[in-house]
C-alpha cells in the first residue's frame, strides 16, 4: 500500500550535516513504494511563531503555511528528523512544528534523531516525544538514532556503513504499520 509522508527537517544552520539523514529517509521511503515530501525549515523560512496557521483568517495565511497545511492534511504520517542541540530539540524544528495543530491529528510520527556525538540525539528525541503527542501525532515506539552524523552519511544521503540500511528495516516496518492502521481509523471516523 502506497502511503504519503511528510519528512520534517528542522535545522536552520548553514553547515548542517543532518540534511544527509533527511535525504536518506526520503530515498528509503521512495524505495519502499511510498510518496515522501521533504519539508525543510531552512527553505520554508517560517517566522518565529506569532500566529498559528489556524489563527489566520481563512485564506489569509502566508502562502508557505497554506501549502504546508494542505500537505499535512493529505499525508498518512510524519518522519521527524531531529538534531540534538544542547541536549534539546532544535529551535528551527520546534518552530516548524508549532505553526500547526489539527493538521497533525490522528497521524503517527517516527523520530530519526542525530547528533555530533555518540548518543545519536536520543536526549532530544525524548523531549520531542512529549511535543509530538501533544500535537496529536504520537511517535511510534522505535527510534532511529544516528550518532556522529557528519561521518554517518555521504552528502547525498548514502550511509557510510553498509549495515545501517539493514538496521532501519524494523523502524520502517513499524512506522508503516502505524500509518496504515491510523489511515484506516481516520477513514472510519475520528473521535471528534
Amino acid at each position: 500500500m502506497t502511503l504519503r509522508f511528510a519528512v520534517l527537517f528542522g535545522s536552520m544552520r548553514s553547515d548542517r550535516a543532518g540534511i544527509r539523514a533527511a535525504r536518506f529517509i526520503v530515498e528509503q521511503l521512495r524505495r519502499r513504494g511510498h510518496e515522501p515530501t521533504l519539508v525543510d525549515a531552512l527553505e520554508c523560512r517560517l517566522p518565529l511563531l506569532d500566529r498559528m496557521y489556524k489563527e489566520h483568517p481563512k485564506g489569509e495565511a502566508p502562502a508557505v503555511m497554506e501549502r504546508l497545511a494542505a500537505l499535512y492534511r493529505e499525508v498518512d504520517g510524519f518522519v521527524i528528523v531531529a538534531g540534538e542541540y544542547n541536549h534539546g530539540v532544535q529551535p528551527g524544528l520546534k518552530n516548524l512544528l508549532d505553526h500547526f495543530l489539527e493538521e497533525y491529528f490522528f497521524r503517527p510520527s517516527a523520530i530519526v534523531c542525530y547528533s555530533a556525538g555518540q548518543f545519536g540525539g536520543v536526549r532530544a528525541a525524548m523531549q520531542l516525544r512529549m511535543t509530538l503527542a501533544e500535537l496529536g501525532m504520537p511517535s511510534i515506539p522505535s527510534l532511529l538514532p544516528v550518532p556522529r552524523i557528519a561521518e554517518a552519511f555521504t552528502p547525498d544521503g548514502e550511509p557510510t556503513n553498509p549495515a545501517f540500511e539493514k538496521r532501519t528495516e524494523r523502524f520502517f516496518r513499524e512506522f508503516e504499520w502505524y500509518a496504515e492502521a491510523l489511515r484506516r481509523g481516520r477513514q472510519s471516523g475520528v473521535p471528534y
